[in-house]
């Protein structure tokens, strides 16, 4: 049996071909057969144990499959080439599928950075890429996966809040700097995992929002920062077209304004300009002397 060593602990091995063994079990079936039908020698019947001996050693190995083998406690390496292969019956072989597989935790509940209590969950995409890890260095690897995906989406979350209302770019948050937070939860998995001879193809979060108890009080926040931008907005736009209607009129000299009347028609004008409702014009049958 040719073994090649792959990586640290792993080792790849390549079983004695099945079809050839079949072949001889083939060929011990038919002299059984002949010998007791034929010529009616009973002492043949000595290979029917050899034949039952045979029998449990074969296996299939599937695309992206693998069988990680045993012999009385002693690791002897694993089989991830495709086909029909033929082993010793005293060896264990456990399956162990290499296929990237999906995994989605449950919501949990966490608090941010802030202390503020939020729901998260993370969508994990992995496969083994070492067996003898996964055999032998965690009880079940499965299990392994959900629970280490758990404790990592704790600990992130309270790495970062999960919106800044002060600064957008102040600080990285969960809600808007989802590139960064998902890089540093692959790498933290991949940190835990890896023990386990696990890789993580992609780690991202599936689920984030505000907990029931404080997302009524925090989408009011929310808005309430919304209305103030945009009157900012609004407020600074008004101001530069005053500005220029002011520098309009005296440069084509089609009125001369004294300050206060410069103040009052700054005053209406930004007030038109700002108001929330369609302004109602006043028609002045004076003179703008009176």
């Amino acid at each position: 049996m040719e073994v090649e060593k792959n990586q640290k602990f792993e080792k790849i091995t390549k079983p004695i071909s099945g079809y050839l063994v079949l072949i001889v079990l083939f060929v011990i079936i038919a002299l059984i057969i002949y010998g007791v039908v034929v010529i009616q020698k009973p002492f043949v019947v000595v290979l029917i144990p050899v034949a039952i001996f045979l029998i449990p050693g074969f296996f299939l190995v599937n695309p992206n499959g693998s069988r990680v083998l045993v012999l009385f406690g002693k690791y002897v390496g694993t089989v991830k080439e495709n086909g029909f292969f033929w082993v010793i019956p005293f060896y264990s072989k456990s399956k162990i599928s290499l296929r990237a597989r999906n995994f989605e935790t449950e919501r949990v509940k966490v608090n941010d950075k802030m202390g503020n209590p939020i729901l998260i969950s993370s969508i994990l995409v992995w496969k083994v890429s070492d067996t003898y890890k996964a055999a032998f260095e965690v009880d079940d690897y499965e299990s392994f996966v959900r629970i280490q995906s758990d404790a990592a989406v704790r600990i992130l979350a309270s790495r970062y809040p999960y919106d800044n209302f002060d600064d957008d770019q102040l600080e990285t948050t969960l809600r808007s700097g989802l590139e960064e937070v998902n890089e540093a939860m692959e790498e933290e998995l991949t940190n835990r995992l890896s023990m386990a001879g696990l890789e993580v193809l992609e780690a991202r979060i599936g689920y984030l929002a505000y907990a029931p108890e404080i997302a009524s009080a925090m989408l009011k926040r929310q808005q309430a920062e919304a209305i103030v931008s945009a009157r900012f907005k609004i407020v600074e736009g008004a101001v530069g077209m005053v500005e220029h209607a002011l520098e309009a009129l005296s440069e084509k000299k089609i009125i001369d304004l004294d300050e206060d009347k410069k103040a009052a028609m700054v005053s209406n004008l930004m007030v038109v300009l700002c108001s929330d409702q369609e302004a109602t014009p006043v028609l002045n049958t004076g003179t703008l002397n009176t």
